[in-house]
Formats: C-alpha cells, structure tokens, sequence
C-alpha cells in the first residue's frame, strides 16, 4: 500500500479518516493495521493491501479463479487488446480523457480492465471484494499510479465525490442485489464526473442458455470439486461445441447449447489461449452464488432515478450504461 492512500481512505462503518496505527510507511505499507479516528474500528494491511472485508465471503470462487488464472486475460499476456477494445468501447473514454484523472475501478478482479485504465494515464484505485486482489497486485502493483484494496462494493471506504470517473464491468450482475451496487457507486462520483457499469442482458433466450440449467446445482457444489469437473470437460465440450458451430446456417446457434465458452472465431486467440479461456469462462458461468441479467429499460430507470444525466444504455457484448453526474 503506498502512503498516498490514506488520504482518500476513510471507514466504510463510520465515515471517519483512518490512521495507520502499526507498521512501516515507507515506501510502501505491507503489513500493518488502519484505525479509524472517529471509531476505532482496526483494519489490517496484509501482503500490501488494505482489507475492509472478511476474508471468507460470497465471492470467493472469484479469488479462487483469478489467482488460479491470473495473466490469462491480461492484454499484456495474450498479445491481443481484447480488455483494450472492450474498455474503449464500452466507457467511451480514452487517453485525452483519462490522463491524470482519479478513476475507481469497482470489482477488478486480476487487474484486465485496470490494466487498461492505467495504461491510458489514470491515477487509479482498484477494488474487489474477494481474494483477487491478490492477483491484481501481482500483477500491475509495480505501477506507480496503481492502490489496491479489498473493499465491500456496498460499503467503500471512500468519501462521497472521490472520482472523477468510475466503472465496474463484468462484476454487478455477481452481487446480491445488482440495483443497490449500482446505487453505492454513484455517490462516489464526483459533479460532472462519469460512471460506466455492465450487466449481463436479460432476453428471453436465456432460458436456452445451458448454464441457467446446471446453476441450481453447481453453485452447490464445493468449487475446487466444480473447478475439477469443469477441468477435465472443457476440453472435449469445446470440440464438440466447435464441430456444431461449423454446421452451416444453424451451427452458430447449436454451439450455444454446449456447456462451454467457445472463443474460436470471436476472439484471435492461440489454441492454447481458447483452451485456458474455455475453463475459466465456463467456471466463472457455473460458479458464482449470484447471475442476475438485467434488461435495458431497468438500467436506465436505475440510472435516471439516481439523477444522472446524459444517459446511454446499449448492448455492447454486454448491457451497458453510461452517464454523467449533474454539476
């Protein structure tokens, strides 16, 4: 943790700005503990990452995967700017926009998106709620402009108006209630700043999607045991999902039937690439205690009864919405 960051920490339960109260501040904090002035609530700083969450929660097959599969969807490890291309398109923001801005990257996992963020001048702030920070840090922590913390989306240990800008793709549909962690982010926004969330997008075809059939009982399932099983298919479900796909006319629709992620024509990514992407997809479909897609108009009923202005909501590979805090 860099010293910097106390100044924008403050205690998710009262508010409070919080001291470090035990271990060394410079350069870098890697173990020690906050404590909240107003409080006295303790917080620990473990392996240089300040911890306002307890250690066993609902996310973490998400610490279980993205530190079993930490590079594997860094741009930097594919070679391929699928995180980029997503980021740019989904945000609407680049470098001119981004370049010495405060950004908060809310549910980060190993670091894909953030990444990109910091790779377009952002000084930025990324958190999740399970273990995967762990792989974030091992990851990008060497950047100068990057603070790491494991933080409850519900209770942000930030003031109101922190950010200039705030995202979280690929995250809100994993959280027990998608409409309050919407609802959280925004006060962190600062007036006239921008906040970008993502949703999976709810259509009546997700009946025909074979993960909404086997959820009810994988997400039962113990996640090494589930890890394990999706392991050892993925490889011949892939073949099979790839043979149907080449079936003219019909097979783009049949290949969605197969319980796998499929990336062959989607993504240019080697074949060791598309093995590794199918297990940790397909895990990430069967393993999380929540998947709740959300439709167009709620997203943007969501955001116009936060206040917002200059609403977009789209489908961009995910639902997207995009809007600005009034002045």
């Amino acid at each position: 943790m860099k010293p910097a960051l106390l100044e924008l920490l403050r205690c998710p339960a009262a508010g409070g700005r919080v001291s470090l109260t035990s271990g060394a501040a410079s350069p870098e904090i890697v173990d020690g503990t906050l404590t909240c002035d107003c409080c006295g609530i303790d917080y620990p700083i473990v392996r240089g990452i300040p911890r306002f969450v307890e250690a066993d929660n609902y996310a973490n097959n998400f610490g279980f995967q993205w530190n079993r599969f930490r590079e594997t969807q860094l741009d930097s490890h594919t070679g391929v700017p699928i995180s980029r291309r997503r980021f740019l398109r989904q945000t609407g923001w680049d470098q001119q926009t981004l370049e010495g801005r405060l950004v908060l990257d809310a549910g980060c996992g190993a670091g894909r998106f953030a990444e990109v963020a910091l790779s377009l001048g952002a000084t930025l702030i990324a958190i999740d709620f399970s273990s995967a920070v762990d792989a974030a840090y091992a990851n990008l922590q060497p950047h100068p402009n990057l603070h790491l913390v494991q933080a409850d989306i519900y209770r942000l240990p930030f003031g109101s108006g922190t950010f200039d800008f705030v995202y979280s793709l690929g995250v809100l549909q994993h959280t027990p209630d998608v409409r309050k962690a919407v609802d959280s982010l925004v006060p962190m926004v600062k007036p006239g700043g921008r906040l970008t969330v993502d949703l999976y997008l709810r259509r009546w075809t997700n009946i025909a999607e074979p993960k909404y059939w086997l959820r009810p009982f994988t997400t039962r399932m113990q996640q090494e045991r589930l890890f394990s099983l999706v392991e050892r298919s993925a490889p011949s479900l892939l073949r099979l999902s790839r043979a149907l796909a080449r079936i003219p006319l019909i097979g783009r629709f049949l290949r969605r039937l197969v319980p796998v992620a499929n990336y062959e024509g989607v993504h240019p990514l080697s074949e060791t690439q598309l093995q590794q992407w199918a297990v940790l997809d397909t895990f990430d479909w069967l393993g999380p205690r929540y998947d709740q897609p959300q439709t167009p108009s709620t997203l943007r009923r969501w955001l116009e009864e936060a206040k917002l202005q200059e609403i977009e909501v789209m489908h961009e590979s995910h639902l997207t919405g995009r809007a600005v805090k009034p002045r």
